[in-house]
């Protein structure tokens, strides 16, 4: 099984002439979009729209309270307190006094049913956007309010209900109206030129942050794909329908108290931990109760990793208290040490981020790794009886990445497919895989000459990525190793994005890198459940469980974060765990201590570049069976 060999003339004309062709592997050599039919046709309802009728129909066969905690944690695939923070503020009274469902704590018990003719007949309904909506008095259909996934649950009051409800709402519309006044004093105090300064900085923050979705009551608020409000994929910055852009040079009193709200509660976000903790937020209401209780969690993490500066609560969710705790849990977060690990889980339906704090390492985090070292010890001249220990040999005696080894024309290309190889066996995963820069001399020129436009003008192809299933993986692509090559190809493909992505963060903000797509590299891992959900090559390749782990790597004593990382997947079985991430994370670590010492060889004179993991590597490697094993 072997595609036609793509030409070889070095001329600018065969170049032009190869760029044309498909780069799917089992296409190669033949013109991109000539295949006969498509590989696969598109299924409006696959992914999330599919998740969302499943639940929905489910929900409908149950009794209420099951059926509620099934449209909460859509099934059981995300925390339900998620989608009990992002309730309206009359939902929220409402499901307490029905369901005694409330994120916050002392709520008081759901009513009885009734015998009897209800007092009033509401409704509970699930959003196309996946958030979960009721009825309430005198409120419209719920089809008036939001596309609906299916039709509604009626849900029967009882006067007991009603009265609760009536007793309830007030104080909770109260607290939320004094919130806004907190918000709204706080931006007055910052006068205008304050806050077109924040927009500035939220407008990076929204233009620089994966995907997030945002409420303030029935606002949207989301920099994701067709229905963007805020500067994004869709938008480009400055754009009119940009939420925020849109607020630049208003006089405060012409704002609403919506985007009053959310400037405020972003702010606080960001100042405690950078744009990342926008998405800590995602699908949630943006308030202040909620921002207050998402620090609240945070500080209480991280007040059990030993020593520093302990941080106190906020004394109340205000503006000035918040902005106190953000700040302070910022300091205490960038004075962690080496040996506390954060990462992030990642809840795939609704994009939803928790930050956590790695507890102790158990010994089979140790038999883990110890098996990753006992493998590439064999396959790879290094020494050592832990990763660390490995990268440690590797930063000592560096020559050999920049020789042949195996079947590889260097060590370097041989230390990262090993790498991947490894991980595939030993955490049994569908794919395993990494990704690096092809050419280290040409980076370490152009850092030399401060020449930041080449940087940014370089395109996919100065990217690598290896990506090494499991034989097994097959049976996920009807038992086709052919397919197996295309989903791979098309893994790595999207890693090469995702690295010439994240190196523009990691430059001085010129007028050639502000200008250029780019995300804030990432810099801690994460796990994420159910990943096939809204990623379009997650769909594709069925990845349903999925570890990251980027690495910074040092250059010319520059510090490029998210230069490499590793990746595992895995299209079924059990979820990764905490223990799965720390093993990860210490064999991304190992990549990143040779790739550093390979930037060294390379800034003393010697010559390293990554040839190998293109696509006709991965059809050779994958379908035809000829990579090293």
């Amino acid at each position: 099984m072997s595609p036609p060999q793509e030409p070889r003339d070095s001329s600018r004309r065969a170049a032009n002439a190869r760029a044309r062709l498909s780069r799917r592997p089992s296409r190669l050599g033949t013109p991109g979009g000539k295949a006969d039919t498509p590989d696969r046709a598109f299924d409006p309802t696959a992914g999330f729209p599919g998740l969302l009728a499943g639940v929905w129909q489910a929900a409908t066969a149950q009794p209420l309270p099951e059926a509620v905690q099934t449209l909460l944690t859509l099934g059981g695939r995300i925390p339900a307190d998620v989608q009990l923070r992002a309730l309206r503020v009359a939902d929220e009274v409402a499901l307490a006094v029905l369901f005694d469902r409330s994120w916050r704590a002392g709520t008081v018990a759901a009513d009885e049913p009734a015998e009897g003719p209800p007092a009033f007949l509401g409704e509970l309904g699930l959003t196309t956007g996946g958030r979960v909506l009721l009825r309430v008095p005198s409120g419209p259909p719920l089809a008036d309010e939001a596309d609906l996934v299916g039709g509604v649950l009626r849900v029967p009051w009882s006067r007991r209900a009603l009265d609760d409800y009536h007793d309830r709402l007030p104080p909770a519309r109260a607290r939320y109206a004094d919130s806004v006044r907190d918000c709204r004093a706080w931006l007055a105090a910052a006068g205008p030129t304050g806050r077109d300064e924040l927009l500035e900085l939220l407008k990076e923050a929204a233009q620089r942050t994966a995907p997030f979705v945002l409420y303030q009551e029935n606002r949207r608020y989301t920099n994701f794909r067709e229905q963007n409000t805020l500067t994004g994929k869709t938008l480009w910055p400055g754009h009119p329908d940009c939420a925020l852009s849109a607020l630049t040079g208003v006089p405060l009193a012409l704002w609403s108290d919506n985007d009053a709200v959310l400037v405020v509660c972003l702010t606080v976000l960001v100042r405690s931990a950078g744009f990342a903790r926008i998405e800590e937020a995602n699908s949630t209401q943006l308030t202040l109760d909620h921002v207050a209780e998402l620090l609240e969690r945070t500080r209480v993490r991280y007040a059990a990793v030993p020593g520093g500066e302990p941080v106190g609560p906020a004394g109340a969710a205000r503006v000035d208290e918040l902005l106190t705790l953000a700040d302070a849990l910022r300091r205490r977060r960038t004075g962690f040490g080496p040996d506390v690990q954060l990462y992030r889980e990642i809840h795939g339906a609704l994009m939803h981020k928790i930050e956590r704090v790695a507890g102790p390492r158990p010994p089979t985090v140790r038999e883990r790794e110890e098996a990753l070292a006992a493998r590439l010890r064999e396959r790879l001249p290094v020494a050592g009886a832990d990763l660390a220990a490995l990268g440690r040999a590797v930063a000592a005696d560096p020559s050999w990445l920049a020789k042949p080894h195996g079947e590889f024309a260097t060590g370097l290309e041989s230390l990262v497919y090993e790498t991947a190889s490894a991980a595939t066996t030993v955490f049994e995963v569908d794919f395993a895989m990494s990704r690096g820069m092809r050419s280290l001399p040409e980076l370490i020129r152009a850092l030399r000459e401060n020449d930041w436009a080449r940087i940014t003008d370089w395109e996919l192809p100065e990217f690598f990525c290896c990506v090494v299933p499991a034989a097994e993986a097959r049976r996920h692509f009807d038992g086709s190793p052919a397919q197996l090559a295309d989903a791979a190809w098309a893994m790595s493909a999207r890693m090469q994005y995702n690295s010439w992505h994240f190196i523009a963060g990691n430059l001085p903000k010129v007028p050639e890198v502000a200008a250029r797509d780019h995300f804030v590299p990432p810099a801690i891992p994460d796990i994420a459940h159910f990943s096939d959900q809204h990623h379009h090559g997650h769909l594709a390749a069925r990845v349903r469980f999925s570890i990251r782990s980027p690495q910074p790597v040092e250059i010319l004593g520059r510090r490029f974060a998210g230069f490499v990382d590793v990746r595992l997947l895995r299209c079924e079985g059990p979820p990764f765990t905490e223990q799965d991430l720390l093993v990860a994370h210490r064999l991304s670590g190992f990549v990143a201590a040779a790739t550093s010492a390979a930037a060294r060889l390379v800034a003393d004179g010697t010559d390293l570049t990554v040839n190998a993991f293109d696509s006709q590597w991965h059809w050779s490697s994958i379908a035809a069976g000829t990579a090293a094993r």
